[in-house]
């Protein structure tokens, strides 16, 4: 059988390095892999761990991609059944001969500064001073005050960025390109278990989708301001979506055929991404995309091109 690998930059990539920085963490993944998919009341059990310590551990490796979640039924109720993604964990510290040469050219976009949407309600944005506009208003996202926005939130419909194409203007050739972002279902209140099918475009063309387990309320993220009720969503999940010469990929995880030839970037002045929410989704949970000063990561929508 294929083996997933992963492969970590130590500078880029903390919140791996994190999740994986306690041995009950490891342990739950060693099991994970040893035995494959179980729920949070079997791991405990098997681990001889509390649940709450168990739950906790769940939630770091699921931030740090490195388990995957999904909500069964079960007699009572629903259950957490979690599932190990990789195989290997590698830590790549880089060539230092090529320490010279640039390899990536990366572009990072604020979450408000998209170039075309249609969402509907319940929706909003907000700044991590305050709401921008009114909520549930989709033409709130007019406001000019969206270009500071941190946090942003729909039920349905889409959204889109657009990047510059700089391996283009540089004439470089890609060998390959990748978004990383925050993200969240988005129901009223919160809730851990609802989740919402999530598709990504590149150029109009559809990558794939992944399936984000739920909108967290559990905790404070670590960046979302004071004032930001409790009750509202509060971090996400940072994923990868990667489109390589052999195919598309969220967290090392294939999610379609997509190739970098079927994007056919050269052809492209600009690189642009779709983040949508279907009415026809098998789970339309909604969307909400955390940036800098909301969530667990401080960063924006992240343009990463590596080149040749």
């Amino acid at each position: 059988m294929p083996r997933n690998f992963l492969v970590i930059d130590p500078e880029k990539d903390m919140h791996v390095l994190k999740g994986l920085a306690a041995p009950a963490r490891v342990a739950v993944l060693q099991l994970l892999r040893r035995k494959g998919p179980m729920n949070v009341k079997d791991i405990g059990a098997c681990l001889e761990l509390p649940q709450s310590t168990v739950s906790l551990s769940i939630q770091m490796l699921e931030d740090a991609g490195l388990i995957r979640t999904e909500s069964q039924r079960a007699r009572k109720g629903n259950q957490k059944v979690c599932t190990s993604i990789y195989d290997e964990v590698v830590v790549s510290f880089g060539d230092t001969a090529d320490d010279g040469v640039d390899d990536a050219i990366e572009v990072a976009m604020p979450v408000g500064l998209y170039t075309a949407f249609d969402v509907s309600a319940p929706c909003g944005l907000c700044t991590p001073e305050g709401i921008i506009g009114l909520l549930d208003v989709p033409d709130s996202f007019l406001d000019p005050a969206r270009m500071k926005a941190g946090l942003l939130w729909f039920t349905r419909g889409a959204i889109e960025y657009q990047f510059p194409n700089n391996a283009r203007l540089n004439n470089r050739a890609v060998s390959e390109i990748e978004f990383s972002m925050e993200l969240s279902s988005e129901v009223p209140g919160t809730n851990p278990d609802w989740p919402s099918d999530i598709t990504i475009t590149i150029n109009g063309i559809d990558i794939g989708q992944w399936t984000s387990p739920g909108d967290f309320g559990d905790r404070r993220g670590v960046l979302t301001p004071d004032w930001w009720k409790l009750k509202g969503s509060q971090y996400g999940m940072l994923k990868r979506f990667r489109v390589t010469p052999d195919g598309a990929y969220v967290d090392g995880v294939r999610i379609s055929d997509v190739t970098l030839a079927t994007l056919r970037l050269p052809e492209h002045h600009s690189i642009r991404l779709g983040i949508s929410v279907r009415a026809d989704a098998r789970h339309p949970g909604g969307i909400n995309i955390f940036g800098k000063g909301f969530g667990n990561y401080d960063q924006d929508i992240v343009l990463r091109v590596r080149v040749d």
